[in-house]
């Protein structure tokens, strides 16, 4: 696939969501738990065959920064600490036109690992 090149990347902080813009007119909201669950990184598709990690507990995920990478890639920084892997641009394209299937695939694999988008929160002992 070749996908188009955005000419416009805007993050809107308060919705979490990465808006890209394109010359032929199309726009997309990408919501950054989206990108986070589903980074190209090692780290969460593992090195090959079924060793993908299900992300879990990243509702309120956002973004530290954005930087391009070369012609062909933005690299996200995300405000839990993950900031490796390169999304390019038929990766962003991929996922913007196809958000609805990835985000119902990220939901039942979560319902069948019995686990939460939410945070994980702190329990405190009363001493």
């Amino acid at each position: 696939m070749n996908a188009p090149t955005p000419n416009r990347v805007h993050y809107h902080k308060q919705a979490r969501e990465l808006e890209l813009g394109y010359a032929n007119g199309e726009n997309f909201r990408l919501p950054v738990e989206l990108l986070r669950v589903y980074s190209p990184s090692a780290e969460v598709r593992g090195h090959g065959g079924d060793s993908a990690v299900l992300q879990v507990g990243k509702k309120d995920v956002g973004l530290q920064n954005i930087t391009q990478a070369g012609n062909y890639a933005l690299k996200l920084h995300f405000d839990d600490g993950h900031d490796s892997g390169l999304f390019s641009w038929n990766y962003l394209y991929d996922l913007a036109t196809h958000q609805e299937a990835y985000w119902n695939n990220y939901l039942q694999r979560l319902k069948e690992a019995g686990a939460s988008r939410e945070p994980a929160s702190i329990q405190f002992k009363q001493l």
